[in-house]
């Protein structure tokens, strides 16, 4: 009788423990991170043209129309279409004496905070598809007028994943 009591303790306290160390690892669905609205980032763009749905829970051509998946590290709601990207955060991309603004519309699992995959589209209009990888862009969050409304405090970028899950045409990027 004592030893099943114990033993039903023990089982109690190893589920709060567990109830909280899940807290603790997957949040509880609110921002970890201040998006860094009007901070410019150097890094590397590839495309992608995988037709569904975004992240943001709306129907995405990438073929046909101009967007950006965005890393996962900078996702910071548990549900994505409920994240703070998907209320009218851009991304604006210069590269080769261009610059171009896209709505974020997607997430991009494996590419690193400072890469970003862009909408066959929208690449185009920076590169040739061909080019598949490109290094040494600059890119920013812009809020949804394409300016920099009270940008945030400079933030360092989070560490991001590295590799490709095939959800891009192009090529893999180094690691």
């Amino acid at each position: 009788m004592q030893r099943a009591r114990l033993l039903r303790r023990s089982g109690h306290a190893l589920l709060a423990l567990l109830a909280t160390i899940a807290t603790l690892i997957l949040g509880t669905g609110t921002a970890f991170a201040q998006i860094p609205i009007g901070q410019p980032m150097t890094g590397r763009m590839t495309h992608y043209n995988d037709r569904g749905y975004g992240a943001c829970g709306t129907q995405i051509d990438p073929t046909t129309q101009d967007l950006v998946a965005v890393s996962a590290a900078w996702w910071t709601a548990a549900n994505p279409n409920n994240d703070q990207l998907c209320a009218g955060i851009s991304v604006e991309v210069s590269y080769g004496g261009k610059t171009i603004t896209v709505p974020v519309r997607d997430k991009c699992p494996s590419c690193a905070s400072t890469h970003i995959d862009l909408s066959e589209t929208a690449f185009q209009q920076l590169a040739p598809l061909g080019t598949g990888l490109v290094r040494d862009i600059t890119w920013k969050f812009v809020g949804s007028g394409g300016g920099d409304p009270d940008p945030a405090p400079p933030l360092p970028a989070p560490a991001g994943r590295t590799g490709r899950s095939g959800a891009t045409t192009a090529p893999a990027p180094d690691a």
